[in-house]
């Protein structure tokens, strides 16, 4: 503990965010450059805790307080050792995860949270810089071969342990770059596909292999890969959408999230000159007010959207811990992202407890207009409040209510079938069932991520993708190069 005073002394600090009306007219990162001095305070903040309990609240067991005191004491090239000693990827998780460590943060039960994602993203943007994150390939090859389905953050951290075990995997990818939501769900504003790149290019130059457009099940059936590899790895996620059966659902502009993203985000690597569903000019409906909805916000304000709303079933949520949350849980609070501020600061508004009942269409069959009504909170069942009726200008609607699990596709299908049992191949609630060991009922076959444990964070995902390599490097090896895997049902401690 570096200073022992610096939680008294220092309050919380972010970087600032650039100006409203000059960040969307552009897609780069939002987030102003923060200042080395301003950074050593907030790393002063922890409190090196004799029970650091930010440990359990990141699934990663990330070893926040080490490296705060290393960014304390300038000790940068110590600092990211001690980061990737956890994380593959912490310029993902500092971007994207919505902090359950910072929630369990000590200092949080009276006062603000450390922020840690802040110092988490220095320490890494730092060391990219300074050239300290180089390629790191096996010394010794094990003459294995691994298949990991699914580029996602999962698919990523499996391969890239598993590379550096000394095994031989090829990450396969139905689409036309790697990444997986990285890629293609997460806007170019929240995180710059070059993040991705420099990593996938790591990955390469350590022996990693990467195939595109590879539809896994259909280009390639489960039995060819389970014959050409000595274990696969399904990492695919969660990305069965949940849709919202109402009158008018077929009507045309009325999309999936994650139709309205990946096209958006195309255009910004230039594949398109704009993007062919656009909301320029057109009043948009974002139908769900989590993260995705916030990315749909962000998007459609950058594509010249005439209006867009937000709409959430839910009531508004608390600003502050509400009692039935108490630390050091992660709380449902009411969330200011960059994509709100954009949304407040223009034509636009977050509408909560309302229930979609129709999409109005004109006669060419375009969505015109959505009907909905008030409801009463989840206590209630959401029942419609009488009276409370009414009907919005819609010209695009974007679905962004979560995911349902995997897709049931050939090869979850064709794995079913070859385990003997098919029903015992899913679990309850319909994703790929594991043991503690992250395998399969399918000899040889491991499932991590949101494949296996439903729609989730990324740092869980990461962690899932690095403890099933090192189930599957055990599997093959009989030996523990890797850490431990952590249960699918535990949380990952130090």
């Amino acid at each position: 503990m570096a200073d022992p005073k610096g939680f008294l002394t220092h309050g919380r600090e972010l970087p600032a965010r650039r100006p409203v009306d000059v960040r969307i007219r552009d897609w780069r990162e939002v987030y102003e450059d923060f200042p080395k001095p301003a950074l050593t305070k907030q790393a002063a903040r922890c409190m090196d805790c004799g029970i650091p309990f930010c440990h359990n609240g990141c699934p990663l067991g990330n070893l926040i307080p080490e490296w705060n005191d290393l960014v304390y004491r300038d000790d940068w090239r110590e600092a990211i050792e001690r980061l990737h000693a956890t994380n593959n990827f912490p310029e993902f998780t500092g971007r994207l995860c919505p902090a359950p460590c910072e929630s369990a943060c000590v200092l949080g039960i009276n006062s603000d949270p450390v922020a840690i994602k802040r110092v988490e993203v220095e320490i890494v943007d730092r060391a990219f810089a300074e050239g300290w994150v180089t390629p790191q390939p096996p010394a010794v090859k094990t003459g294995r071969k691994v298949a990991v389905v699914g580029s996602g953050p999962a698919g990523l951290a499996a391969a890239q342990q598993l590379t550096r075990a000394g095994h031989d995997v090829v990450v396969f990818e139905r689409a036309d770059r790697i990444g997986g939501l990285l890629r293609y769900g997460i806007p170019e504003f929240k995180m710059e596909k070059r993040h991705v790149d420099r990593r996938i290019a790591q990955m390469e130059a350590e022996g990693t292999e990467f195939r595109t457009g590879v539809n896994v099940g259909v280009d390639v059936t489960a039995a060819e890969l389970r014959e050409e590899f000595d274990a696969i790895v399904l990492a695919g996620g969660a990305t069965a959408w949940r849709d919202l059966p109402v009158p008018g659902r077929d009507l045309k502009g009325v999309y999936q999230a994650m139709e309205y993203l990946p096209p958006a985000n195309k255009a910004q690597e230039g594949d398109y000159a704009e993007s062919p569903i656009s909301a320029e000019g057109k009043h948009v409906v974002v139908i769900g007010g989590g993260d995705t909805g916030a990315d749909c916000i962000g998007t459609a304000i950058r594509q010249g959207a005439l209006s867009v709303t937000q709409l959430e079933i839910m009531p508004r949520p608390p600003a502050a811990r509400p009692g039935s949350q108490p630390w050091p849980t992660y709380p449902m609070l009411f969330k200011m992202e960059s994509a709100h501020e954009e949304l407040e600061a223009g034509a636009g508004d977050r509408v909560y407890a309302v229930s979609t009942t129709e999409f109005a269409g004109d006669d060419e069959g375009n969505v015109r207009a959505l009907r909905l009504v008030e409801v009463e909170g989840p206590a209630a069942g959401f029942a419609p409040i009488p009276g409370t009726e009414r009907e919005i200008p819609a010209d695009l609607v974007t679905l962004a209510m979560g995911f349902l699990g995997p897709e049931k596709g050939p090869l979850l299908n064709d794995l079913a079938a070859l385990s003997g049992d098919p029903e015992s191949f899913f679990d309850a609630r319909g994703n790929v069932a594991r043991n503690s060991s992250y395998e399969t009922s399918v000899e040889g076959v491991f499932s991590a991520g949101d494949m296996g444990r439903g729609q989730s964070l990324i740092v869980w995902a990461i962690a899932e993708g690095r403890s099933a390599a090192a189930a599957v490097d055990q599997h093959l090896s009989g030996r523990t190069v890797l850490p431990v895997p952590i249960p699918p049902t535990a949380r990952p401690l130090v």
